[in-house]
């Protein structure tokens, strides 16, 4: 039987089932990108909430396994060479998974690079950006009364999703037919910059057809519909 005593983590959130991959999270955008990618995949899997709210991300086992203390983290104890691995970075994680099991990347090194660059462009880009706005709009930020920094950030995000939907033009996904790691990555903060944070209006997305097209073909696939809601909030 698989030990993974070895990890402090698995103290406070005990497997039950040691021989799957163990995913810490939250559906937040950022940690709706691991569960997704497990349930398009297929990969057996044990979730494990944890809740801001309680402060778990700050506890000592949480941050011996993620230091930067925010989700997803994972530990698959099938790793390289057959040996347990602990995992943080969203980004990271998918393209653990993609590589791991084949899927949802290019098989072609040309193409991989071209889905990476996409998976960067939201890691570097559209998390930050939408992000801010949530933080301007929907948060604190909506007591300053200075709303250049708001609009800092508004302008921003519709740049990125003019970029997103030129993109988009004649393709089915980011990568044309293929449903890849860059979706994954990129759709759950568009859904979240227009449902969770309500800034739809303020970033004027009904400029962006594309986008709104592929978001709802995002949504409307049975794994994502899935993934969307783990771990479940309790």
């Amino acid at each position: 039987m698989t030990d993974l005593s070895a990890f402090p983590i698995t103290r406070k959130w005990p497997a039950q089932h040691p021989e799957r991959l163990q995913l810490y999270s939250l559906p937040t955008p950022n940690g709706v990108k691991a569960s997704i990618a497990l349930e398009e995949i297929g990969l057996p899997y044990e979730v494990h909430l944890v809740s801001f709210e309680k402060n778990d991300q700050m506890s000592p086992e949480f941050l011996s396994l993620n230091p930067n203390n925010k989700i997803p983290a994972i530990l698959d104890p099938n790793g390289p060479g057959g040996q347990p691995l602990a995992l943080f970075e969203s980004g990271a994680i998918l393209l653990y998974l993609a590589d791991k099991t084949g899927q949802l990347v290019p098989q072609d090194a040309a193409l991989r690079y071209e889905c990476i660059q996409w998976l960067m462009f939201q890691m570097g880009g559209i998390g930050p950006m939408f992000g801010q706005v949530g933080f301007f709009h929907k948060f604190a930020g909506k007591d300053y009364e200075d709303k250049r920094p708001r609009d800092r950030y508004v302008a921003e995000s519709r740049r990125l999703l003019a970029v997103l939907d030129q993109r988009l033009q004649g393709r089915d996904w980011i990568m044309g037919d293929l449903f890849t790691i860059a979706d994954i990555a990129i759709f759950p903060w568009v859904r979240g910059l227009v449902g969770f944070y309500g800034a739809g209006d303020l970033v004027g997305f009904s400029d962006f057809a594309n986008v709104q097209r592929v978001l709802a073909a995002f949504v409307d696939r049975p794994a994502v519909a899935k993934g969307l809601n783990i771990p479940p909030r309790g």
